[in-house]
């Protein structure tokens, strides 16, 4: 690097025998800057591979797409079908919900359920905003 920066394998220690272990060639990604009193990465980002849904979350999604057709109550129908608590169901739904994955799973179900947690969250915001008179 010409910039000033400093290769972060540098700032990490000695490489001797990582070539032999490992099949990837050295290259710089990232940098120190002194300007600006962090590391950044300078170099092209690299994409982890995207996990594939899994089962469950498959399973989730379909259940997204028509719980209002089973009968009782949502709350116990997740509860029975999946064996979880609705609070660690929510935090799963909400992950499968962001996730791109999901969105080619089943693009209609994702775009409305994330439609639906934006419109809360703006609820919630708008009525945190507002004071109250009394």
């Amino acid at each position: 690097m010409s910039t000033g920066g400093v290769d972060v394998y540098s700032v990490v220690g000695d490489r001797s025998g990582v070539e032999s272990a490992c099949s990837l060639p050295r290259m710089s990604i990232g940098s120190i800057d002194n300007n600006r009193g962090c590391l950044y990465c300078d170099a092209p980002q690299a994409r982890i591979a995207p996990m594939a849904l899994t089962e469950r979350d498959i399973r989730i999604i379909e259940f997204e797409r028509t719980w209002w057709s089973e009968p009782g109550p949502k709350e116990s129908i997740i509860r029975e079908r999946f064996e979880l608590s609705t609070t660690r169901y929510y935090e799963l739904l909400s992950d499968i919900v962001d996730s791109d994955e999901a969105y080619r799973f089943d693009p209609l179900v994702i775009r409305r359920l994330r439609k639906l947690r934006a419109r809360r969250r703006r609820a919630r915001f708008e009525n945190q905003q507002q004071p109250t008179t009394r």
